[in-house]
């Protein structure tokens, strides 16, 4: 579904729906969000299972970790990577139940944003990052206190099927889930709610909106061929609420 609409916020960085996509990305412009600091002992968090396996397989073997992101990672890494592919996960959708009391909502008025649910039949689409060498620690570092600490994602290892046809073997990569055991899930509501909430959402990370627009928006121009049901129905749902944001002609993702 093609959806017209202003340009509420500042473009995202530039990609490509091509192979220049597997380049390494420049950094995004403007200032990063101001995270808590890790140095006080309940900010602090040992590496979940799967998290501790990706980084021991890359020492040992010294070859590169791939990192699979679904939500604001497929725009917004903010850590350093050698290249990315666009692809898919298989027996897993995406949806909007976990909630965001930081990046996209507080605690009196927690965001919606997207976690995965085990669904055999289903794939999710988005961006795996290669990271090498000293890149590892770095990125996991960065991860685990955007993802895991602040927003209550665990670890597991997926194989990960590149949109180009170069790779014979599925890659395995780390991917970030919110569970329903995390104190901030929400769990599943109507279309109509959940875009209900993001529309009065904003966090640290800018607004709600702004999450579910460029989530769509990457989907659209950078999976054209793939129909994601339950973003693109939260996204009519919105539009319907703020008929206002039909009125533009530009996307949020430049092509």
């Amino acid at each position: 579904m093609s959806v017209p609409r202003a340009r509420l916020f500042p473009t995202a960085p530039h990609l490509s729906p091509s192979g220049a996509c597997c380049s390494a990305a420049a950094p995004a412009s403007g200032p990063r969000p101001r995270l808590l600091s890790p140095c006080s002992g309940a900010m602090k968090r040992d590496p979940p299972p799967a998290e501790r396996q990706a980084q021991e397989d890359a020492g040992e073997q010294k070859t590169p970790l791939w990192i699979f992101g679904y939500g604001s990672l497929v725009w917004r890494p903010d850590f350093e990577f050698s290249s990315r592919k666009v692809g898919f996960i298989r027996g897993y959708s995406r949806r909007f139940w976990q909630g965001d009391t930081f990046h996209r909502g507080n605690e009196k008025m927690p965001g919606r944003v997207v976690t995965l649910q085990e669904d055999y039949d289903a794939c999710t689409w988005g961006i795996a990052y290669e990271v090498r060498g000293e890149q590892i620690a770095t990125s996991l570092q960065y991860l685990n206190m955007r993802e895991a600490v602040l927003g209550g994602y665990d670890t597991k290892l997926v194989k990960f099927h590149p949109q180009d046809k170069e790779a014979d073997e599925p890659i395995l990569a780390l991917v970030y889930i919110a569970t329903p055991q995390n104190p901030t899930y929400l769990g599943p509501a109507s279309e109509e709610d959940i875009a209900a909430q993001i529309i009065v959402s904003s966090g640290r990370s800018g607004h709600n909106i702004e999450y579910l627009l460029r989530l769509a928006d990457f989907m659209r121009y950078f999976c054209p061929q793939v129909e994601d049901e339950h973003l693109f129905s939260i996204e009519e749902a919105l539009v319907s609420i703020l008929p206002c944001l039909c009125q533009a002609e530009e996307p949020l993702v430049e092509v």
